[in-house]
């Protein structure tokens, strides 16, 4: 069934093998970011079997749900909702948070569950998204999280680049290194989990500028693209192809470069600027808007040109090659087209092998 969602299985633990080889070098733990391809149950299955990994982290608790069965502890790193607090401790292990409120809720519902729940309090190093900006708020936080009878404070962490793109670098996350320092001597603990933020943080390992106290790194894209994201670069070794999306074409037909009669907007709202290269052979794709974020993708054949999309169709410039209706055409895509594949409903999901690694 089209349009389909293809992911490289093998490819993708290369990937998680090299990005762990890389922080266990740096005596790092891995917590590996699942929630791009919505936690596919058989995909984290494999990556875990093969031991890579230290711990599965996701910013939605129905995907730790679904993977309750998996036997690896569980982070859940979006600010949790007092709404879901039942479910936070029942699937995940560990869960960041940056709201005393919902911390005393976790306390609660760990108490009813006869369960001790693991935070993780998160610091803003100026990304200017979640956490303790004022080192007094977060010490005045710690102060009543350690009075807490059913939660451990288990360490801190910050998170980089998604919000404001600040780079992590080691002068930024010396800072989190000396809090962590700091809340070690104040209260006679120890803290195991320095999280010193995502995939773009590898760039700091490569050149071994990553601050000594700093413990762990939670890698995203760094797995499923095989890229750190400070700069974009790849990761040496490591596929790119990992997940491709394959649509059916439907149509093909030559027609004019240029729609004909008065231009007005299109069914988004826009108003669309043609460039008239004469008569050309289209192909539409059983593929459109409402299916996916059709910016995210790129044809895997880059003379393919993607002239443009509705909700149900995207129109391709297919002129120097020999498709026929039934055909199929092979896109690879970036973080976000991996993201709203995998959210989709009507993208068809399959996990593949197809060929041996040849590195």
């Amino acid at each position: 069934m089209y349009p389909r969602l293809e992911v490289d299985i093998e490819k993708l633990v290369h990937n998680a093998r090299i990005v762990s080889d890389i922080c266990k070098k740096n005596n790092m733990t891995v917590a590996m970011v699942t929630k791009v391809y919505c936690a596919m149950e058989e995909v984290v299955e494999e990556i875990v079997n093969e031991g890579v990994i230290d711990y599965i982290a996701d910013s939605r608790i129905q995907n730790l749900k679904k993977l309750r069965n998996i036997e690896i502890p569980k982070i859940l790193i979006r600010i949790p909702m007092i709404s879901e607090v039942e479910d936070v401790v029942k699937y995940s292990d560990i869960s960041f948070n940056s709201e005393l409120k919902t911390i005393y809720k976790l306390n609660e519902e760990a108490k009813l569950q006869n369960k001790t729940h693991d935070v993780v309090v998160m610091v803003d190093l100026g990304d200017l998204r979640e956490g303790y900006f004022e080192e007094s708020e977060l010490l005045n936080a710690i102060d009543e999280i350690i009075k807490l009878e059913n939660i451990k404070l288990r360490g801190i962490a910050t998170n980089l680049t998604c919000y404001g793109a600040i780079i992590p670098t080691k002068e930024n996350l010396s800072k989190l290194e000396d809090l962590a320092k700091f809340i070690e001597s104040k209260y006679n603990i120890h803290l195991d989990f320095v999280s010193g933020g995502n995939s773009s943080s590898i760039h700091l390992l490569q050149k071994n500028e990553m601050p000594e106290k700093i413990s762990n790194l939670r890698p995203g894209e760094a797995i499923v693209l095989g890229r750190e994201t400070a700069y974009g670069e790849k990761i040496e070794k490591t596929h790119q192809d990992v997940f491709k999306l394959v649509g059916e074409i439907v149509e093909i037909k030559e027609k004019p470069s240029i729609p004909i009669g008065e231009v007005g907007m299109d069914a988004f709202g826009n108003v669309p600027v043609y460039e008239d290269k004469g008569i050309r052979k289209r192909a539409i794709v059983g593929i459109g808007k409402q299916d996916i974020d059709i910016s995210s993708i790129f044809p895997l054949k880059e003379e393919i040109n993607i002239l443009g999309a509705s909700s149900d169709h995207m129109i391709l410039d297919i002129t120097d090659f020999d498709y026929e209706v039934g055909d199929t055409v092979e896109f690879l895509l970036d973080y976000g087209g991996v993201m709203s594949a995998s959210t989709s409903e009507y993208v068809h999901k399959k996990v593949v092998n197809k060929m041996q690694l040849n590195l």
